[in-house]
C-alpha cells in the first residue's frame, strides 16, 4: 500500500523507493479510509497544526525571491478564484506547496498533498455553506504571504498557525454537522 516494495513473482521482493512523496501517498491513502472517523481526522489536523507553522517559519528563512514570486502567483490565483470553491481549493493547495517547497526539504514538500486531499470534502463544504469562508481563507493566505515577504520566521509561523487553526475549526464544524445529520 505504501508503494515501497515491489513483488516480482518468481524473482523476489525489491525496495522501489523511499522518496518522501511516495511514502506520504501511502499514508494519505490510509487517512482517506478514515474519512468518516472524526477522531482520526482530528488527530490528522493536530499533526498539520504542529508541522505547517514550523515549516512556514523555516520557509521564511530560506525563501528566494523567485520562490516568493511563485507564492504570490498562487495568492493572486486564490483572489481570482474566490467565487469558485473547488478552484479556490486547487490554488490553496498550490500556495501551500510553494511555501513548503521554499523549505528545501523534500519530506516537508510531500505534506501539503497529504493534508489537502484528506480534508478537501470538508473545505468545499465550508466554502459552500459559509459565505465568509473564501474571504477568511484569502485574508489568512495574504497574512502568510506578507510574513514570508518580510522573511520573519516568527510572524510566518504565527500566520500559518492562525490559518491552520481556522481550517481545523471549519473541519470540526463539518464533522459535527455530518454527525448530527446521521443521528
Amino acid at each position: 500500500m505504501a508503494r515501497v516494495l515491489e513483488i516480482r513473482r518468481g524473482d523476489g521482493t525489491y525496495v522501489t523507493s523511499l522518496q518522501p512523496r511516495l511514502l506520504f501517498e501511502g499514508l494519505g491513502g490510509a487517512v482517506e479510509l478514515l474519512q468518516g472517523d472524526s477522531a482520526a481526522l482530528g488527530e490528522w489536523m493536530e499533526v498539520r497544526r504542529l508541522l505547517e507553522p514550523a515549516a512556514t517559519a523555516l520557509a521564511a528563512t530560506r525563501i528566494s525571491d523567485e520562490q516568493l514570486a511563485e507564492v504570490k502567483t498562487h495568492l493572486d490565483a486564490l483572489r481570482e478564484a474566490r467565487d469558485d470553491v473547488e478552484l479556490l481549493n486547487v490554488h490553496d493547495t498550490a500556495f501551500h506547496r510553494a511555501v513548503f517547497s521554499a523549505t528545501g526539504n523534500d519530506t516537508l514538500l510531500a505534506l501539503p498533498e497529504a493534508f489537502s486531499g484528506r480534508t478537501l470534502r470538508a473545505r468545499i463544504w465550508r466554502g459552500l455553506v459559509d459565505a465568509q469562508a473564501a474571504e477568511r481563507t484569502l485574508a489568512e493566505h495574504e497574512a502568510v504571504y506578507r510574513a514570508l515577504s518580510s522573511r520573519d520566521a516568527s510572524l510566518s509561523q504565527a500566520a500559518a498557525l492562525l490559518h491552520v487553526s481556522s481550517t481545523e475549526q471549519g473541519l470540526r464544524e463539518h464533522l459535527r454537522t455530518e454527525n448530527a445529520a446521521s443521528d
